[in-house]
């Protein structure tokens, strides 16, 4: 079977995965871009972009892993936007302007689902109410035997952890302190019994962890 993996999963010293306050103009509150300023000067960054340049080291070979093999991903209507309740602005198709970076199906969780929307790359928004069980049963089927990406936030991927859903996660602990935002490790205690655990730190200061099955 497939599997469900997480990647590029930024934390802060106080396990915090986003900051508070999010907006259009601000995705992760008042974090900024501090959680993925490690992520911003890697080559894999720059090629989503379009552009060139950017580091090759561990950083960037870690946040490669993140597109081959997935056919699917899984997000929180958080990640997609910063609109809550109903929809009143169907315009909005998320940060990733017209060619997102996902170039598969998207299932978005939200207890306001609307029609789904195609965008360029082979990137289609669909917007859906279902458990985490019934999410990943739809991604499975739209993935065609690939892996399964939960894309975030941390609301959604802490509720596929608690259901013991995630096969690899990659989480990668950035030396700042938030103070305040959405927590990813609430109510997972003794998560690390159920992965074999490991770690290294490169030369931007994060600390890269990777949780797998044994």
């Amino acid at each position: 079977m497939s599997l469900v993996r997480v990647h590029n999963f930024a934390v802060s010293l106080d396990g915090f995965a986003t900051g508070e306050g999010q907006s259009a103009e601000a995705p992760f509150g008042h974090a900024g871009g501090r959680l993925m300023d490690w992520f911003f000067h890697t080559r894999t960054f720059r090629e989503m972009q379009g552009g060139s340049g950017g580091g090759s080291g561990a950083d960037d070979a870690l946040a490669r892993a993140w597109g081959p093999g997935i056919g699917a991903e899984i997000m929180g209507r958080n990640k997609f936007g910063p609109q809550r309740g109903p929809w009143t602005d169907h315009e909005w198709n998320g940060w990733w302007g017209a060619n997102p970076p996902f170039h598969t199906p998207v299932f978005v969780l939200t207890h306001h689902p609307r029609p789904s929307v195609t965008m360029e790359g082979g990137t289609t928004f669909h917007f859906v109410d279902a458990t985490e069980q019934e999410a990943l049963r739809l991604a499975r089927e739209a993935a065609g035997g690939l892996d399964v990406r939960i894309g975030g936030g941390p609301t959604t991927v802490r509720r596929f952890l608690a259901a013991d859903l995630v096969d690899h996660l990659h989480v990668v602990v950035v030396p700042i302190v938030l103070g305040r935002g959405e927590r990813l490790w609430d109510g997972l205690e003794g998560l690390e019994e159920r992965f074999r655990v490991e770690s290294v730190t490169t030369p931007s200061g994060v600390t890269h962890m990777t949780f797998t099955r044994p």
